[in-house]
């Protein structure tokens, strides 16, 4: 048994090297973003989209065992989209990312990001190539998670707790959660978002661009996305103000 893990796993490694490579030759940061089934992680994805208009291209490849529902939803938003269905498999590997990848046209210094299967479990192990795993949880799950699933949580460097709009109508302690997960992994970076009303959407883009680099940023060419851009600064001053 632990002979053909090692063997799966180390191909699996080589897999991902070459994909990293592949990224980092071309500017390209890759996120893969875990989470248990119904954590909201598509609607995250189509809120930060529609925000990154006209920043830098974004590319998407959807992870899940049937269907192409979610891929669709991506598409609908102008941002291409890869469906890969796993079949019985519980998540995605590096050779399923890499040959994705072949099928999207991703442009230089754009932003991948890859929606793994619904699943905290088998998706720690596999290294996709990411610069950074993402896993994202939900409100209406149990605030103990971090410690039922303690791999995901330790091999991710951000944490987004989503569905903070429905915390009025949910026996979730947010505090707790937080120091659970921290608990097993010290260095987690946590967010607190909401997809669906927007709040905290801009701390997260804020993460986004830091992990981007400032090189990346799209140059302004309308007075629209400038508006966008002014207001986004400021909400981030305001956070930065009441932080203090």
């Amino acid at each position: 048994m632990v002979r053909i893990e090692q063997d799966i796993l180390g191909k699996n490694n080589a897999y991902a090297n070459s994909n990293r490579e592949h990224f980092q030759q071309h500017g390209i940061l890759a996120l893969n973003l875990v989470s248990s089934p119904g954590s909201g992680k598509t609607s995250l994805l189509t809120a930060t989209i529609e925000r990154l208009q006209g920043r830098y291209p974004v590319s998407v490849i959807e992870g899940d065992q049937q269907t192409s529902n979610d891929a669709e939803r991506i598409r609908a938003t102008g941002a291409p989209a890869v469906q890969v269905n796993t079949g019985k498999g519980c998540h995605l590997d590096a050779h399923m990312v890499g040959h994705a990848v072949q099928h999207l046209k991703l442009e230089e210094r754009g932003l991948l990001l890859i929606e793994n299967v619904g699943n905290l479990v088998c998706p720690s192990a596999f290294d996709l190539g990411e610069a950074h795993k993402v896993v994202i949880l939900s409100v209406t799950e149990g605030e103990d998670k971090p410690l039922k699933y303690p791999d995901m949580f330790h091999a991710s460097d951000l944490m987004i707790l989503n569905k903070i709009d429905l915390l009025p109508y949910v026996d979730f302690d947010v505090e707790r959660c937080i120091e659970y997960a921290r608990r097993i992994n010290p260095r987690l970076e946590v967010l607190q978002v909401s997809a669906r009303t927007g709040e905290g959407m801009d701390s997260w883009l804020n993460w986004l661009q830091t992990a981007m680099g400032p090189e990346s940023a799209a140059p302004v060419d309308d007075v629209e996305a400038l508006r966008r851009r002014v207001a986004e600064l400021e909400a981030a001053l305001q956070e930065a103000r009441q932080g203090r």
